[in-house]
Order: C-alpha cells, then structure tokens, then sequence
C-alpha cells in the first residue's frame, strides 16, 4: 500500500467526513471507495468494481466471510 497526503477544502473535507460517518466507515475507506468508482474498470474482471462495496451490518463478518457468501453449514 502507498501512503500519501492529499488536500482538501474545509467543505470538501466536513463533507466527506460527515458522508463516511453517515456510512459507518473511515474517511479513508470512503475515499478509496470514490476512486474505485471513478477509476476505469478492468474489462478482464468487472466483478472487481464491486469488490469491497457490499456491507452485511455485520462488524465481524471477515471472521465468517464462507457463511455469508455460501451459506451456513447445518
């Protein structure tokens, strides 16, 4: 991962804070999620646009990501 520093307006930046905190995620995550939309898809994977955009509610749902996605065992 590469770190960097970048600048925003005191609008921009009240803004983005409110809109992440109204999402229940970082200002970074909501950032890296607005690049993710911006930047071009990779025509090879489109499934990829939407990889780390699907929210359970679930704050622990890593720790059980083969229940949500096929299903729990029974």
């Amino acid at each position: 991962m590469i770190r960097m520093r970048l600048k925003l307006t005191n609008k921009e930046y009240y803004t983005a804070k409110r809109e992440a905190a109204r999402l229940g995620i970082s200002l970074v995550e909501l950032l890296r999620r607005s690049l993710r939309t911006a930047l071009p898809v990779n025509d090879t994977k489109p499934w990829m646009r939407y990889a780390g955009m699907v929210q359970s509610g679930d704050p622990a749902s890593s720790r059980h990501t083969d229940d949500l996605v096929y299903g729990r065992k029974g």
